[in-house]
C-alpha cells in the first residue's frame, strides 16, 4: 500500500512540476523579451544570471534546513555533503560552468533576434538533448519518438514563424550574433541537463535541495568572473544594480524558480519530457503575445499548433508488446 502510496505522490508530482514548468516557460519568454526591448536603462544580463543564482542557492538552503529542522543538522548535513567530499562537489562544478554560460547565452539571443526566431533556435535543445540521453545515458528512443522529435521542432518553427510574417525586423539587432548564441545555448542545455540527470539519479541519499545548494554555490563564482569579463567597466562605472526596477526583480525570481522546477522535472521525469513541456509553453506564449505584443493568429499559427500536440501524444505513445511475441520469448529463455 506505502509503494503504491509513494508511486501515486511520484505521479502527482511529476505532473505538478511539468505543468508549473509549462506555465513558468510561457511567462518567462515573454518577460525576457520585453525586459530586452521595454525603453529605459537596461540592466546587465550577466548581474541578472548572478542574482538568479544567488536566489536559487538562498531558497534551496532554505528548504534543505526543512528538511533537516535543526541548525546544527543543517550544518552538519552542509558540511558534510560539500566540503567533506570533494570529489563529488567538482562533479558539480561542469553543469555549474554551462548553466552560467547557457544563461548569459540566452539574454544575448533575446536581445538581438526577435521573439519567433529566438523561440524556434532554441527548440533545438529538444534534439541536443535527445544526442546526450542516447550517448551518455545508452537511452533507446523508439522510432516513433524519434519522429515525433522531428514533428515538434516543424511545429514549433511554424508556430513561430507564423509571428513574423510580414513584419519587418527591430532596428539595433545582429541576427547573426543572436543566432549563434542561441545555437549555443541549445548544445549547452542539451550536455548540462543530461549531465546533471545523471547526478541527480546516482546521488543515493543526496536530495535534489542539497544538488542545487551545490550547483548555485559554485555557479556564482563562475557567474561573478563572467560578470567582470564581459561587463567589468560598466560595472565599475555604473554599478551592479544599473537598470533594476521591480520587474527586473520579478524576473530574476522567475527565473530562478523555474531552475527549482526543471530540478524537479528532471529528478522524476526526463529532459526530453522536460522539452516537450517548454514547447507546449511557446504555444501559450504566442497565444499571450496576441493581447501583450499585438500578435496576429493566422492559418500557419494553427497547423503549427496542431503538430506540437500531436507530437505531444506520439512520443507518449508507448505501444504495448504482442503476447505471442512475450510468449515466444518466454519459451525460448526456458
Amino acid at each position: 500500500m506505502s509503494v503504491k502510496t509513494a508511486e501515486g505522490r511520484a505521479r502527482v508530482l511529476k505532473v505538478t512540476s511539468l505543468v508549473t514548468l509549462t506555465l513558468q516557460n510561457a511567462i518567462l519568454g515573454l518577460s525576457m523579451r520585453y525586459a530586452r526591448t521595454r525603453t529605459g536603462p537596461l540592466f546587465l544580463s550577466s548581474t541578472a544570471v548572478v542574482m538568479s543564482e544567488f536566489s536559487k542557492l538562498v531558497t534551496c538552503l532554505y528548504i534543505v534546513y526543512l528538511e533537516h529542522k535543526s541548525i546544527s543538522k543543517w550544518g552538519s548535513a552542509l558540511y558534510h555533503t560539500i566540503w567533506k567530499q570533494p570529489w563529488d562537489t567538482l562533479k558539480v562544478s561542469i553543469p555549474s560552468f554551462v548553466y552560467i554560460v547557457q544563461n548569459n547565452l540566452l539574454y544575448v539571443s533575446a536581445s538581438h533576434l526577435d521573439a519567433a526566431t529566438y523561440q524556434v533556435t532554441y527548440q533545438l535543445k529538444i534534439l541536443t538533448t535527445a544526442m546526450f540521453a542516447v550517448l551518455m545515458l545508452k537511452k533507446k528512443l523508439l522510432k516513433s519518438q524519434w519522429a515525433a522529435l522531428v514533428v515538434l521542432v516543424f511545429g514549433v518553427a511554424m508556430v513561430q514563424l507564423s509571428g513574423s510574417e510580414g513584419r519587418a525586423p527591430p532596428a539595433g539587432q545582429n541576427r547573426l550574433l543572436g543566432f549563434a548564441a542561441a545555437l549555443g545555448a541549445c548544445a549547452l542545455s542539451g550536455f548540462a541537463g543530461i549531465y546533471f540527470e545523471m547526478i541527480l539519479k546516482g546521488s543515493g541519499d543526496i536530495s535534489v535541495w542539497m544538488r542545487n545548494v551545490q550547483l548555485s554555490l559554485l555557479s556564482l563564482p563562475f557567474g561573478l568572473i563572467t560578470c567582470l569579463i564581459s561587463d567589468g567597466q560598466q560595472l565599475t562605472r555604473q554599478g551592479f544594480f544599473y537598470g533594476y526596477d521591480l520587474f527586473v526583480v520579478y524576473l530574476v525570481l522567475l527565473q530562478a524558480g523555474g531552475g527549482l522546477v526543471v530540478a524537479i522535472v528532471v529528478k522524476y521525469a526526463d529532459n526530453i519530457l522536460k522539452g516537450f513541456a517548454t514547447s507546449l509553453a511557446i504555444v501559450i506564449s504566442c497565444i499571450s503575445s496576441m493581447y501583450v505584443f499585438d500578435f496576429k493568429i493566422n492559418f500557419t499559427f494553427i497547423i503549427g499548433a496542431s503538430l506540437v500536440i500531436t507530437s505531444i501524444f506520439l512520443y507518449s505513445y508507448n505501444p504495448k508488446p504482442n503476447n505471442k511475441t512475450n510468449s515466444k520469448n518466454k519459451m525460448e529463455s526456458v
